[in-house]
């Protein structure tokens, strides 16, 4: 309770971390400086904790942290599997933290206390198999050791360690569980020492979180005790230094190492004077590490670095080290051999040699590789090479030996997706590990190459051979140069590896499947309007501009409101529904700077039109449409945010049959070998094509599984060689009853406002599967937090003038369920005007009690909200804000509200049923082969 905790932080003292019992990555937890904050950071823990507990706890910030992945058997052996320091001080969660291993500040001494007190710990708290993460904080000052938290589970510390170690800590835990010792289970990268042995690192690996600061533009970018990272990305290096310089490479924040942002802004700084870069550094960001390089090189000196950052002196002095290297390559009166090849050894990439000299990234490369100076590639073996390790699973250097050896097999090499971020998630991973698996199967030595240690496509059993490194054209250009593949996947890992795609063919790369040119025709405007009228496709009215009078003549001409974008973008990122001329040119001042180059896509934004996204797959001459999906949400939210189904549940025959022909004929024109995704707005039964990307999607694992059909494996055999008669696909795979895809959002961490648009805000995604779709959009609201009531309860409804016919029809069938109503002002009056009994509500600006208050009290069950004209009110925000904080379900569009409703008539009325995937595969027509056995 809230008097509980103001009695333990009279002896606690301020400031107070508050963190809540049973929640993942810091959710509700945080740091309070005074009383008001600390009630208030209470009270929102103890609403956080699922046992409305919160742990109250004297504040270590500053201090040191690490980390020990802890595996303990039945027998009572413990060994540790990694140490891990964080690089930023207390006070970042470590999910945010840049983290390093093994840990390089520790004296001996500390370190064998971290280890004996991590050992007794796991003992005490009875872990009896598998394992744990242990936290530490230490005193820079007084080397005073506290146990910060300890995890009795895998954490995302052990998927790092796991991948970090090559010791696979799930896969041995899962082993141990069942009764099996440590000493009896094989290590499974050298498979002759046993699990036993501590994991040894001859080697230093540097994990940098992810962030998606620019989606949410007003949250605080402040990194605290709350975790706000999105993704990950590792390195490993000889060196800590070459691992940092390669993580940054790796991260994919268009920086191609530790450089600089172009501009101040670009590194959340106004000024470069001394004392306004200590004061930017004594808040931790994103930014950070971009801060400190700007610090460094201004002469600050790494004592007042540390005073301000409470980074430990020995990484700022390695980080001095780098800026000392880059300054000698750009003073040497010549390059010589000896000298290139030193920094390459300090992780410098092409490119950022070329710059600091003013070359270009080909002409390093063309000089380096005429000295014949490449890359080596160390094998990661747990064991610090004192075994020979069986399993190929690879990190580049500049050794003298390189223990990768290519084989005389026929190859094939995947690039994975880099780390998950908004718009390129996990979806993509499991398009590259399904490649994987049916290219092994069909014999095929596969190569895979990725830098995420959240994937399963960096499990080193998946590929015959894993390359943990950066997804730049460098790094993979030298991969291939070494293994000389067959060819190249490309369209499977979303964005990155398609950025890749035309320097990779033009310096001799093979490339698999859909050619360059035909994604370069999808995504290029002019060409794929060409596209559209070679084969017949109706294109919104649309125009591209490369500055902002120019947008304002095409606006004009096609009419508001208009759907405005940066081309070649991922995400929806920069896009917008513009509605007048004054919203336009404000757009391009404060969202994008149009150039040649640059240039910005204007399309008449289909206002009330259904959205259809389709995948297929096509060989060239053959075409199969592996699914239909239907949006839930209108025109206007982006694809990864709206709910969709499958089969479509509003479309007609003709619609549909339109939709499969305009597919097919997109599939062939373009010359697709592999798989695609088009999108479609349908209004008044026309069928615009919105947009077609000759590579997989984010719905190809929910198609996937609701039909049986394994498109990304399919779509590898495609791409090397096979046809689709040969594969037995069916002509138009059946559906196993109704899919609900439904998005799952960050809202609730980042405050934000829950409104849809079409700049994408999803972090992930579920699904329900059911006979109904009332019952599968049910399932799926559940397993995206926005838990339905099954029992009727009090409804609180505010729309716009253009959605109260819509909504009235819908009210009708609460009322009818035995729900109240509670409807503000224009709402009420509409509705007792019909008839529809109803109760008037006052707005947050209007009187109390208010909808808010309401909310607060728990006397809401739902609320229906949709926003008043073209930009939210302050009122409707706060509403909503309330309702993600009290935990009440919200519904900010009619076609969810309508689908909600058939959800809840499906819960009152239907009786629940579990069925495995396994069941309802195989229920489908069993004469229609699904590529046979192997493909399923």
């Amino acid at each position: 309770s809230l008097e509980e905790a103001l009695e333990i932080v009279e002896s606690t003292g301020y400031p107070s971390i508050i963190r809540p019992s049973f929640t993942l990555g810091g959710t509700g937890g945080g740091i309070a400086y005074n009383r008001e904050e600390f009630e208030a950071q209470v009270r929102k823990g103890l609403d956080a904790s699922p046992i409305t507990e919160v742990l109250v706890d004297r504040s270590v910030l500053g201090w040191k942290e690490y980390e020990l992945e802890v595996v303990r058997d039945g027998a009572d052996n413990v060994i540790i599997i990694c140490s891990i320091e964080n690089f930023d001080p207390m006070g970042v969660h470590t999910g945010d933290s840049i983290t390093v291993a093994p840990a390089q500040t520790l004296s001996d001494v500390e370190y064998q206390a971290m280890r004996d007190a991590s050992i007794k710990i796991i003992r005490e708290i009875g872990v009896e198999a598998g394992g744990c993460n242990i936290q530490f904080a230490v005193s820079p000052e007084t080397g005073e050791l506290l146990v910060v938290e300890m995890n009795p589970r895998v954490s995302r510390s052990s998927a790092l360690a796991s991948k970090a170690t090559g010791f696979p800590i799930a896969r041995v835990g899962a082993k141990l569980a069942v009764g099996y010792r440590l000493d009896e289970l094989p290590n499974d990268i050298t498979r002759t020492t046993p699990a036993s042995f501590e994991p040894v690192l001859d080697y230093v690996v540097c994990k940098f979180p992810r962030f998606a600061f620019e989606k949410f533009p007003e949250v605080n970018p402040v990194l605290g005790v709350q975790m706000k990272a999105v993704g990950e990305t590792m390195a490993i290096g000889r060196t800590f230094r070459s691992a940092w310089q390669k993580g940054l490479r790796g991260l994919e924040i268009d920086r191609h190492g530790w450089v600089a942002g172009e501009t101040l802004e670009d590194d959340g700084l106004t000024a470069d004077d001394a004392e306004w870069l200590l004061s930017a550094l004594r808040r931790p960001t994103a930014d950070r590490p971009f801060q400190l390089r700007r610090a460094l090189e201004a002469g600050i000196s790494t004592e007042d670095i540390h005073d301000a950052t409470g980074i430990d002196p020995w990484f700022l002095d390695q980080l001095l080290h780098i800026i000392e290297n880059e300054r000698e390559w750009a003073g040497a009166p010549e390059i010589t051999p000896d000298l290139l090849r030193r920094m390459k050894r300090e992780g410098f990439g092409d490119r950022q040699l070329g710059e600091i000299r003013g070359e270009t990234e080909d002409r390093v490369r063309e000089l380096r590789w005429e000295w014949a100076i490449h890359p080596t590639f160390n094998v990661v073996d747990t064991c610090a090479g004192e075994f020979p390790a069986e399993t190929p699973y690879f990190y580049s250097s500049y050794e003298d030996e390189s223990e990768s050896t290519p084989s005389d097999r026929k190859k094939i090499m995947v690039l994975g997706s880099g780390p998950n971020r908004i718009g390129q998630g996990v979806e993509f991973d499991y398009c590259c590990v399904q490649a994987v698996l049916a290219l092994r199967e069909a014999g095929y030595e596969t190569i895979m190459v990725n830098s995420n240690p959240e994937t399963v496509s960096t499990d080193f059993d998946v590929s015959d051979k894993l390359y943990f490194e950066p997804l730049t054209l460098e790094d993979v250009l030298e991969i291939v140069r070494l293994e000389k593949p067959m060819g190249v996947i490309v369209q499977l890992g979303g964005q990155t590896p398609l950025k890749l795609a035309k320097r990779l063919e033009e310096l001799g790369t093979p490339i698999l499947g859909t050619s360059v040119d035909a994604i370069d025709r999808a995504e290029d405007r002019e060409r794929f309007e060409q596209v559209c009228a070679a084969i017949g496709a109706t294109v919104p009215p649309n125009g591209t501009a490369s500055s902002v009078d120019q947008a304002v003549g095409i606006a004009r001409e096609i009419g508001y409101p208009v759907l405005v974008r940066p081309s070649y973008v991922l995400g929806g990122r920069a896009m917008e529904i513009v509605y007048d001329e004054d919203s336009l040119r404000g757009y391009f001042q404060r969202a994008v700077k149009a150039s040649p180059d640059h240039p910005v896509l204007i399309d008449r934004f289909l206002e009330d039109a259904f959205e259809a996204d389709v995948d297929a797959l096509c060989d060239g001459q053959d075409v199969v449409v592996g699914g239909i999906m239907q949006h839930i949400e209108d025109a206007g939210v982006h694809s990864g945010d709206s709910a969709c189904v499958l089969p479509p549940y509003l479309l007609d025959g003709d619609v549909l049959d339109e939709i499969r022909e305009t597919t097919r004929k997109f599939a062939l024109e373009l010359g697709v070998r592999g798989l695609m995704n088009v999108q479609y707005a349908i209004r008044d039964g026309v069928v615009y094509t919105l947009e077609v990307n000759p590579r997989a999607s984010r719905t190809v694992p929910f198609v996937s599984k609701a039909t049986g059909v394994p498109l990304a494996r399919l779509a590898s055999r495609i791409m090397a060689g096979e046809r689709i008669a040969d594969l037995g696909i069916p002509a138009s795979p059946p559906v196993g009853g109704v899919a609900v895809k439904e998005a799952a959002f960050p809202f609730s961490r980042f405050e934000v406002d829950i409104i849809l648009g079409p700049e994408m805000r999803s972090t992930g995604e579920v699904m329900g599967f059911d006979d109904s779709f009332g019952m599968a959009f049910a399932k799926a609201q559940v397993s995206a937090g926005n838990v339905l009531p099954e029992d009727a309860g009090t409804l609180i409804v505010t729309v716009n003038e253009k959605d109260k016919p819509t909504v009235t029809p819908i009210l009708r069938r609460f009322v009818d369920l035995g729900w109240r109503i509670l409807a503000t002002r224009g709402t009420h009056a509409y509705l007792t005007r019909l008839g529809i009994p109803s109760e008037r509500v006052f707005k947050v600006n209007e009187g109390r009690p208010n909808i808010v208050d309401h909310i607060v009290s728990g006397d809401v069950a739902l609320l229906i909200n949709t926003p008043l004209g073209k930009t939210s009110q302050y009122d409707d925000y706060a509403m909503r804000r309330a309702a993600i904080t009290y935990n009440v379900p919200y519904l900010t569009t009619m076609s969810a509200t309508s689908a909600a409703c058939d959800a809840l008539i499906a819960l009152k009325s239907r009786k629940h049923t579990v069925k495995s995937l396994q069941e309802r595969v195989a229920n489908l027509d069993a004469g229609s082969e699904v590529g046979g056995a192997e493909a399923r």
